[in-house]
């Protein structure tokens, strides 16, 4: 079955012209903030081949995943892309803060921009800003999202679509709802790409109300992050030829000619799992799951590595700091975790038992 890597190879030599923007360059724009360009020196203006020249000697561990060097190349040295313009690429990590933040702009042949909004990378520090989700209302990688649509809209004025995969389609969604009026004028689409939705709270601001009408969101049959927090829009599902939670990988993602093929409904095990965690969410607070996520996330930190590549690079000793750092933490600690793994399994038992009845 093909995917986006195939769609270049057979239509990457059309222009925009001949094969008009769709789905699929969209799903494209939205992966390509994800590659290495803290890596390369970048000017101030760069084309996708340029930026392929320069990530041309990039070790392949540099790289979120391995098929994103070969995404680059094909990229970089197709018509469709090459010459497209790439300005005003920002990244924000900051341990302290629990922020890890990456955009980039896209210039269109049709004077129109494309912002990529990246999602997690492999940092210990970007999960944790994810898991932050489950009690914070806005964390600090939504505000920069925020202030870079805003900084975008200023310089240019130029209309715009907005999209992102994972955490940069959550990202998108928020950029879209919470720059001024102004602004959202400006924007043709957003584009949420498996990413979690927002709080209830967000969906009953007129602002999200205005915007909503432009929102997009696309999931895989057996999604769990993309159904994760509150959708108002109705979800776009498609096919994936991976399982459960490997199918949030947008490589996976069944491309039939200019766009994604599509299913009717998500798989039962996906309901399952999304049940479960709503319910999770219902019978736990805000400061219990802010407590059992800064624990168990002091707990991994014990271990001195930054990201996941550096863990499992030394598994089994991790592993023995871990169990060590769980022994020593405080009982009132420990009885916060067992408290909160027992409501999630609780939660479990229950949306199971609901099925079977």
């Amino acid at each position: 079955m093909a995917n986006i890597l195939d769609y270049i190879r057979e239509l990457g030599n059309n222009t925009f012209q001949k094969v008009k923007l769709n789905e699929i360059d969209n799903l494209i724009f939205s992966r390509l903030s994800y590659l290495p360009f803290e890596s390369i020196k970048l000017e101030e203006k760069e084309t996708f081949e340029s930026i392929y020249k320069k990530m041309n000697s990039v070790n392949i561990n540099e790289y979120n995943m391995k098929q994103d060097k070969e995404l680059i190349e094909l990229v970089g040295t197709c018509n469709r892309y090459k010459n497209l313009i790439v300005t005003d690429y920002y990244f924000s990590r900051d341990e302290k803060k629990e922020k890890q933040f990456v955009a980039i702009t896209i210039h269109l042949e049709n004077g129109e921009l494309y912002l990529s909004y990246g999602g997690t990378d492999n940092t210990l520090v970007g999960w944790k800003e994810d898991f932050n989700l489950s009690f914070m209302l806005h964390i600090p990688s939504q505000l920069e999202a925020i202030k870079y649509i805003r900084k975008i809209s200023a310089k240019y004025n130029l209309k715009m679509h907005l999209g992102g995969h994972s955490k940069g389609g959550n990202l998108a969604v928020y950029a879209g709802v919470f720059c001024n009026k102004k602004i959202q004028d400006k924007i043709i689409d957003i584009t949420n790409f498996d990413g979690p939705g927002v709080d209830k709270t967000v969906i009953e601001n007129e602002k999200y109300i205005r915007i909503l009408n432009k929102i997009n969101t696309y999931i895989p049959q057996s999604s769990i992050i993309g159904r994760l927090l509150e959708h108002e829009e109705q979800y776009i599902i498609v096919r994936s030829t991976q399982i459960s939670v490997m199918q949030h990988d947008i490589f996976s993602w069944v491309v039939n000619g200019i766009e994604l093929e599509k299913l009717d409904k998500v798989t039962n095990g996906s309901d399952m799992i999304n049940e479960t965690v709503r319910n999770y969410l219902k019978a736990t607070s805000p400061k219990q799951r802010e407590q059992f996520i800064n624990i168990m996330y002091e707990i991994v930190t014990k271990t001195k590595a930054k990201t996941f590549k550096e863990f499992t690079a030394s598994w089994t000793k991790n592993i023995g700091i871990i169990l060590k750092s769980y022994k020593d933490i405080s009982s009132e600690d420990k009885k916060i975790i067992g408290q909160m793994l027992l409501s999630f399994f609780t939660a479990a038992k229950d949306c199971i038992k609901e099925k079977i009845i």
